[in-house]
């Protein structure tokens, strides 16, 4: 099997700290792709200096293919060490996950993975080498679809330390919160954020620590196909349609006279809704063998203004419920956000007057630059996107 992963990571900063003494690296690679949690010691600026390098220099030796005995020795050989405590560094988890199923995880000294499959713990055993004088485990898996897996730095155990309960949220004790809130969360994203919430709050919103949740789940590929505005000519309106309705994906329409033209094509009648859930947005409509039917313009720019909160801002659950409002911009990006791997968009040309600003050339018309910057800020999420223009 070729496996898809949804990654996402959250981090909260030690209290009073411009800086988060934690640091996570996300990369691709043809053949996988690496999840880093780094860990540096104390907090503040250094920590995130000793962070930083530590996932930079891991992430750049292993897209090299340097084996771990290599960069354990290099990271120790590298880092600074500190006057006070004679140790230099920072603690590290690193996640590889193969497209062919295979993965491979090593951890040193960060509190250890959780692994949930089938909504239970599962025990994956590890071997312990010595590198460098420091003692590493090394995990070789399989992975199976749905599995999920949490990397932590020890901010996360050390929730609530000395206020709300004596010695810390204990790993087990985090462990079965996760359980319990990876099967009421449909993303990496929406999970990473329930659980460093409940560090947060744990913390009484006074974190002793930097504390950083990087989630991994395994899922299946999941296609979304956009129709978004009429071909620049009428010709072009059966092949637009006929190449949209290809595949066994999500479809989604936005725009009137998009609509109209795939409902006159496919002959299934467009049936427009008149629940104003949302005052500033048109209705969303309904046809038959669509996930979604919207407005155009202003719907896609909701979309893109929650899509840029997303990769952009601090997200929380605040975030979240705004994804979950019932109208067209958010269920556009509640869908690109937490259901789908790749976005193959479908573009007609045709200007449409009323989007038409006087003062800029033809062609930056409202509808293309939307459309330009919701490929962009998707393929940030590092999602996969595709543009056909007709």
């Amino acid at each position: 099997m070729s496996v898809s992963i949804d990654v996402s990571y959250k981090s909260l900063n030690k209290f009073n700290e411009e800086l988060c003494g934690d640091k996570v690296e996300i990369l691709k690679t043809d053949e996988s792709s690496i999840v880093i949690l780094a860990d540096g010691m104390g907090s503040g600026v250094k920590a995130n200096i000793l962070a930083t390098l530590t996932s930079k220099i891991l992430g750049t030796m292993f897209l090299n293919g340097a084996g771990i005995d290599d960069c354990v020795e290099t990271i120790a050989k590298t880092l600074p060490v500190c006057q006070v405590r004679q140790v230099a560094y920072s603690t590290f988890s690193i996640l590889q996950i193969f497209h062919t199923g295979d993965a491979y995880l090593v951890e040193f000294d960060n509190p250890s993975c959780v692994f949930i499959r089938d909504g239970k713990l599962l025990d994956i055993p590890f071997h312990e080498r010595t590198l460098e004088n420091k003692t590493i485990r090394e995990y070789r898996f399989k992975v199976q679809l749905n599995d999920c897996f949490i990397l932590m730095s020890d901010g996360v155990i050390h929730a609530g330390v000395g206020k709300i309960l004596n010695f810390g949220w204990t790993w087990n004790s985090m462990a079965e919160y996760a359980i319990t809130a990876t099967k009421e969360t449909l993303s990496a994203s929406r999970l990473a954020t329930v659980l460093t919430k409940a560090c947060n709050d744990l913390y009484m919103q006074i974190p002793g620590d930097d504390t950083t949740v990087a989630v991994v789940r395994i899922i299946n590929r999941k296609e979304i196909n956009l129709f978004t505005g009429p071909p620049l000519s009428k010709e072009n309106d059966s092949k637009l349609i006929k190449e949209f309705m290809n595949g066994n994906t999500k479809k989604v329409i936005c725009g009137g006279t998009s609509a109209n033209i795939a409902s006159r094509l496919l002959n299934r009648p467009l049936k427009t809704s008149l629940n104003y859930t949302d005052p500033a947005l048109p209705p969303v409509a309904h046809m038959d063998g669509m996930d979604l039917v919207t407005e155009g313009v202003l719907t896609l720019s909701r979309t893109l203004t929650l899509l840029k909160q997303y990769v952009d801002d601090e997200i929380d659950e605040n975030f979240f419920y705004e994804l979950d409002q019932d109208n067209g911009g958010s269920k556009i990006a509640k869908l690109l956000i937490e259901d789908c791997t790749k976005l193959n968009m479908f573009v007609g040309k045709a200007i449409n007057e009323a989007h038409q600003n006087p003062s800029l050339p033809f062609d930056l018309s409202i509808r293309m630059h939307l459309v330009e910057q919701i490929k962009n800020t998707v393929a940030k999420m590092g999602k996969e996107v595709t543009i056909t223009y007709y």
